[in-house]
């Protein structure tokens, strides 16, 4: 890791680059170089009853959710739970997990990756958006597996939507 930056940096809502993936909105706020790799920061805006990603399996990388507005579902393992504004969700890595809008209204949250390197797959992602072939090469490439077959069943059970791919 390299050494974070010393320069004080202050991120604005308008300054941030963003991506809405049909359901989960990213923004990217802090990135690794500027933790020395300790750590990022992503935003994620959340259309209500919105499914944000099929169950997966991080290897790398521990997730921390912090709920700003709205009620964040997430199926942890075995357990679900619900989260409001003011908690914290922790997703380690090496569990399958994932994790929805379980409101009415928007939900919000900020996500810190541990340790960084995470919050460039978001841009990758963004940039083959719809390429199935080079979705799953970019989650080959960060030890991310994703089972596209828990969606249907993952909606069903919790009364979610998801975007066609």
């Amino acid at each position: 890791m390299t050494a974070p930056s010393k320069t004080p940096t202050i991120v604005t809502p308008d300054g941030r680059a963003a991506f809405d993936f049909g359901g989960l909105g990213v923004q990217w706020a802090i990135d690794g170089a500027q933790t020395g790799g300790h750590f990022s920061v992503v935003h994620h805006p959340i259309a209500p009853r919105a499914l944000a990603a099929p169950l997966h399996f991080h290897h790398n990388e521990d997730e921390y959710s912090y709920v700003l507005t709205g009620s964040l579902g997430a199926l942890l393992g075995d357990d679900v739970v619900v989260a409001g504004p003011g908690t914290w969700v922790f997703k380690p890595r090496h569990q399958w997990h994932t994790f929805w809008n379980a409101g009415d209204t928007p939900c919000e949250i900020i996500e810190v990756i541990a340790p960084s390197g995470f919050e460039h797959y978001f841009h990758e992602v963004a940039a083959a958006w719809g390429d199935m072939a080079a979705f799953a090469a970019i989650n080959e490439k960060y030890a991310l597996e994703m089972r596209f077959d828990s969606v249907p069943s993952l909606c069903e059970r919790f009364g979610l939507t998801f975007p066609q791919l």
